[in-house]
């Protein structure tokens, strides 16, 4: 029963989320925060982690999460590294909540145990995403399901948070059809399921295989996947056509370093690369209204996702190539952004 009511009032709190955000346009819907850079592990197509960074101070993850709260942000995001690897992981997570977002992880499960999963519950952790790769593991991936499924079934007894586990195609994987039997394994689990395309270092389109797309099509069509099963920009990409949209990054979705500067992404760290703790409502509805010229080959579906609750409305006005100038489009349009 306590955990039929806290699902339920998870999903009254998104709800709500969304429906703001669906009436409000001045403020970031999703931000994913690294609260660590180092990784306890080392998977070949990986560019965001490191061997030696310490993790960021506690006081200064507090202030940089105060500041998301200030510009009203609707869901935060731990990522990494690794975030559990953050020796006060759980006050972060407390920290989240008390700023009325909605609290989130993205983590390879490898240090979780039930005491760890049951001061996760206490902390107020609203998702949890688990990125698993092969049923092997390889010279690629260490995060397979032989050595997580115990790690499953833990979280299946005692976790109280919302749990996805998501596997991914391309990249070099060597089976593509053991997406197939980790999403299988997650759904009788009690998890959703997801699967995602790896993309290059910049988070650019790497078209599948046949065999790839056959085993992504067959995972996004079934039940119990999330809203992305929705998502229409996953036929071009996986067929390594461009896509015609209009990125929120910078606005409606916020990628936070360790360093604490907001960049469009996690894979286009440096743009714009400034201080979260001078990023104003003005420069998120600057943003709302700014191209991005690699969105057309991006793959990043975190920042489709969110960017789509905007999708028809407020064509942008100027442009901005990463590591270029900002540009005015040829044609203005005065676009009131709403508070």
């Amino acid at each position: 029963m306590r955990g039929r009511w806290i699902a339920a009032t998870r999903k009254v709190r998104e709800l709500r989320m969304v429906a703001y955000a669906l009436t409000h346009t001045a403020h970031p819907v999703l931000a994913q925060i690294v609260p660590a850079r180092f990784c306890n592990l080392s998977c070949g197509y990986c560019n965001e982690y490191d061997k030696v960074s310490e993790p960021v101070p506690l006081e200064e993850m507090y202030r940089r999460i105060d500041h998301l709260g200030r510009l009203g942000t609707a869901m935060i995001g731990l990522s990494g590294g690794e975030p559990l690897t953050h020796p006060h992981l759980d006050e972060i997570i407390r920290r989240m909540r008390r700023t009325g977002a909605i609290a989130g992880m993205i983590t390879n499960g490898y240090l979780l145990n039930v005491d760890r999963i049951e001061r996760l519950n206490r902390a107020g952790l609203d998702h949890m995403q688990i990125s698993i790769d092969n049923l092997e593991p390889d010279g690629v991936s260490m995060k397979s399901l032989k050595v997580l499924d115990k790690k499953l079934q833990m979280l299946a007894q005692h976790a109280e948070f919302h749990v996805n586990i998501n596997s991914v195609v391309g990249g070099g994987f060597k089976n593509p059809n053991d997406a197939l039997v980790i999403g299988r394994r997650a759904l009788d689990l009690g998890f959703e399921s997801t699967i995602g395309i790896i993309h290059d270092g910049s988070g650019q389109l790497k078209p599948l295989k046949e065999d790839e797309a056959k085993v992504y099509f067959e995972m996004t069509h079934r039940k119990k996947t999330n809203y992305s099963r929705f998502d229409q920009f996953q036929q071009a990409i996986v067929e390594g056509r461009p896509n015609d949209w209009r990125c929120r990054a910078g606005s409606r979705y916020l990628y936070i370093c360790e360093d604490g500067l907001v960049h469009y992404c996690s894979q286009q760290r440096g743009y714009p690369g400034v201080p979260l703790a001078g990023y104003t409502t003005a420069d998120v509805k600057r943003e709302f209204l700014t191209a991005k010229s690699c969105s057309p080959n991006c793959t990043i579906g975190c920042v489709h996702r969110i960017s789509y609750i905007d999708h028809w409305r407020a064509p942008q006005t100027q442009t901005v190539s990463p590591g270029g100038q900002r540009d005015e489009a040829p044609v203005l349009v005065n676009i009131q952004i709403g508070d």
